[in-house]
């Protein structure tokens, strides 16, 4: 068997009707996985999953829409995934939100509350719904796609970056409180990706030349290059990782 099969293996992935959500249950799926498809969207989602049961067979995935900002919605959501497919094996926390763009002087009150219920604390909440079947059965993985902003400044993006610099203390804090029963939590810090959440990064060309001139490797990534490291976490190839911050961002953090 190989060290990345996820056969008989259930995951939940929010935020993945696109972009590195979507790229990360399609993956999975390849690998033998169940995935679940969240995003606020129905259609959005339905779509992602019609792609990969046409794929892998019918049953491979389903659709329950959710919005992570809603406690009543995340708890529907684990209680729907247990229901169809009996036990949750996988959760990948990739859904997040930055609705505040500029110095940190300028935000609101309730858009810096906002980044973090969407970007922490619904991760908290998801999170301590799973947790529990995983602790009883000794066997989980939990991923957080966080972001290589949580690793330094930004002067247009710092609200964002407290957010995800507060996922890796989660991730942390959580793998010592869920070690002893065998179920880990790791981070995923993406550099730039080409998803619609980053255009305004990539599409300007100007932007795209600033982005990638110090990178080693002088380009963006891609969506399903953040994917192979979720199968990783997820697998049995990274049983004895836990609590760590698995950086993807072509050189760019060094």
């Amino acid at each position: 068997m190989s060290l990345f099969d996820l056969t008989g293996k259930v995951a939940i992935v929010t935020g993945s009707s696109r972009g590195i959500g979507r790229a990360i249950a399609e993956q999975m799926a390849v690998q033998g996985a169940r995935v679940v498809i969240s995003s606020r969207k129905a259609e959005a989602c339905q779509e992602v999953v019609d792609a990969i049961n046409g794929r892998h067979g019918a049953g491979t995935a389903i659709a329950v829409p959710a919005n992570i900002s809603s406690k009543e919605d995340l708890q529907r959501l684990v209680d729907e995934t247990s229901r169809a497919f009996g036990k949750i094996d996988v959760l990948v926390c990739n859904a997040a939100s930055n609705p505040y763009y500029g110095p940190m002087s300028g935000v609101t009150d309730e858009q810096f509350r906002k980044v973090l219920d969407n970007n922490v604390i619904s991760n908290h909440w998801l999170i301590q719904m799973v947790a529990p079947q995983m602790i009883a059965r000794r066997d989980g993985s939990i991923i957080i796609v966080s972001s290589i902003g949580g690793l330094r400044g930004s002067p247009t993006i710092g609200v964002y970056n407290v957010s995800k610099a507060a996922d890796f203390q989660l991730a942390r804090n959580l793998a010592v409180e869920f070690g002893p029963h065998n179920v880990r939590v790791n981070c995923i810090a993406p550099g730039l990706i080409r998803t619609d959440f980053a255009r305004a990064l990539w599409e300007d060309p100007e932007r795209y030349k600033q982005s990638t001139q110090g990178a080693p490797l002088r380009r963006i990534g891609e969506p399903v290059e953040i994917a192979g490291a979720a199968v990783f976490l997820a697998s049995a190839a990274s049983t004895f990782m836990t609590g760590q911050a698995m950086v993807v961002d072509g050189g760019v953090t060094i």
